[in-house]
């Protein structure tokens, strides 16, 4: 069996759960003798793959961000990709992201596309809809197959695209973290500090997870918040711990996912008070660092972190604060959280997720 795999995700991430995603994919299938993967050379600044193991490709400034680099990147590789659809040397095509360019050259093959979330569908106010939705929403209707990585994700498809039930199938995804003790940290980050990781805008809720910890903060004047990822604090972030007295607790850190770890393993506790999630690779994240988890209740995150997590309501920041402080003053719920956290990982890996597509691919060369 022979998959094609475009080049998209792996243009438009450095550091992502998608391209993570098709690369712990591709690993995998390369080790199988019954299916051959094909990831049409590029250009990438991409870090999972810059060993050039798995996917050959010509390192592009990884380094160097500047304005119209990523649309030079898919140029490029759209022209590359274009040209190993030509050659329909393929039996099943599988796109990293939603751009339609491949519809006019797949001719009979099918393909499968994998939704990842609908945030830019649930909220239109936080994510106008944009090309990103027309195009996914053409892609699912024309799909063999489609992937969505929850039951959450799988229920909004078919609520808010209308999509046949059957047509689309819920493989979970896994996390790549390790935790290696023998690793010291080069940033310095406070001794007690409460963990925030990845993007902060809209939907991810930050400014109202900030305002809530901040009581917090303000009765333990020892406790910092650490947050990873998401790029520098904006003016209006700054005005806000300003307002609420707490710019010199809250740091931000940029770090690679060895480092990452230590910083699960160390803190407090994990806050994920995401509005909405596809998935939510944290969530497991923290289960492999031993960290309490605390997190919103809605869309997939019960489903994927179950018993592992003390809950709240996103939308209220008293039901914020007081699941914190819960989990803060409590070292038998820490205990309990990072307890059933551990068993609750049991059920997610990279091997059950390529696996479970693996399957999807054969019941579509049947």
């Amino acid at each position: 069996m022979k998959i094609l795999f475009d080049h998209q995700a792996f243009t438009f991430q450095k550091f992502g759960g998608i391209s993570r995603y098709f690369y712990e994919m591709i690993v995998l299938f390369n080790k199988r003798n019954d299916i051959s993967v094909s990831t049409p050379s590029f250009l990438s600044s991409n870090h999972y793959i810059s060993d050039k193991k798995n996917i050959n490709h010509i390192r592009f400034l990884p380094d160097n961000e500047f304005r119209g680099k990523v649309r030079i990147l898919f140029f490029l590789n759209e022209l590359i990709s274009t040209k190993k659809l030509k050659k329909q040397n393929f039996d099943i095509f599988h796109p990293t992201y939603y751009d339609t360019y491949f519809l006019d050259h797949l001719k009979n093959k099918p393909f499968v596309v994998t939704v990842y979330d609908m945030v830019h569908e649930k909220f239109p106010d936080m994510l106008p809809p944009d090309s990103v939705t027309q195009n996914k929403r053409c892609l699912c209707e024309k799909a063999s197959k489609i992937i969505a990585i929850s039951e959450s994700t799988k229920k909004d498809l078919i609520e808010l695209f209308n999509i046949e039930e059957s047509k689309i199938e819920v493989i979970y995804l896994s996390n790549s973290i390790v935790v290696d003790g023998n690793i010291e940290l080069d940033t310095k980050v406070p001794k007690n500090y409460i963990l925030f990781v990845g993007s902060r805008g809209g939907y991810k809720n930050f400014n109202r997870f900030i305002s809530a910890v901040s009581l917090l903060m303000i009765e333990h004047s020892d406790l910092s918040i650490v947050c990873v990822g998401g790029g520098d604090f904006n003016n209006q972030e700054l005005s806000l711990f300003n307002e609420l007295g707490i710019r010199h607790s809250i740091f931000q850190f940029n770090i690679d996912d060895r480092m990452l770890a230590q910083i699960y393993s160390n803190a407090l506790m994990f806050v994920f008070p995401s509005l909405y999630e596809g998935f939510g690779i944290p969530v497991l994240e923290s289960f492999a660092c031993n960290c309490p988890l605390v997190c919103s209740d809605t869309s997939s995150l019960p489903e994927i972190a179950g018993n592992g997590a003390e809950y709240f309501d996103p939308y209220d920041e008293k039901s914020i604060y007081m699941a914190i402080k819960k989990v803060f003053n409590s070292d038998e719920e820490k205990y309990r959280l990072v307890k059933n956290g551990k068993e609750r990982l049991k059920d997610f890996s990279w091997e059950k997720t390529a696996e479970q597509t693996y399957e999807i691919y054969e019941s579509i060369m049947r």
